[in-house]
């Protein structure tokens, strides 16, 4: 276990995608959609910081019946400084099957307990990726966990995942694109 935890932390210093760590180990057994865009598919503006900036709907499904906690994460794994997390809900109950729009931007909620996200805020705050380039691709990723983090309000993202590595026995995925194309804007600066 000490080898495994150690190798997770090295590997999570470096900003890597968690999703990594938990593909092979555990069953991806948990179905996690929106209604508001479809796997694969562009993020609505009314989700970003070009919109209203609130939580994308999402429902959930096929939770193992022995998970006691669920926890969702949402990160952009296209960041230039590498992952960047925009979401941290954990304490959430497993028989939970729906998030609705615009989750509260509060330490604890009706849904679970939220963290601070790398903008340094509690709860969500959607894709806002620099103008230009290509689309970000935006991971929301639900685990189910066989014991409670323990987490209070306000944990950061390593807090996060030092509490749940071990005792993760399923997950679900939903990934959804969104960028600030700046084309047709530096094109419009040059006329």
């Amino acid at each position: 276990m000490w080898v495994s935890l150690l190798g997770f932390m090295s590997w999570i210093r470096k900003k890597k995608d968690p999703l990594e760590h938990f593909r092979n180990r555990v069953p991806d057994s948990i179905s996690l959609v929106s209604p508001a865009f479809g796997n694969g598919d562009r993020i609505p503006v009314k989700y970003t910081c070009d919109g209203l900036d609130v939580s994308p709907p999402l429902r959930i499904s096929n939770v193992p019946r022995n998970a006691v906690e669920l926890v969702l994460l949402m990160y952009d794994v296209d960041a230039p400084s590498g992952i960047f997390y925009h979401w941290l809900l954990y304490a959430m109950p497993p028989d939970l099957s729906e998030l609705p729009e615009g989750v509260p931007q509060e330490e604890e909620t009706d849904y679970g307990v939220q963290g601070r996200n790398d903008f340094g805020r509690i709860g969500y705050n959607g894709p806002c990726p620099p103008h230009g380039g290509r689309d970000h691709r935006y991971y929301f990723v639900l685990l189910a966990l066989n014991e409670e983090s323990g987490l209070g309000p306000g944990a950061s993202p390593q807090e996060v995942l030092d509490s749940v590595i071990d005792n993760v026995i399923a997950y679900g995925v939903l990934m959804g694109t969104y960028g600030r194309g700046g084309s047709r804007r530096i094109f419009s600066l040059i006329l």
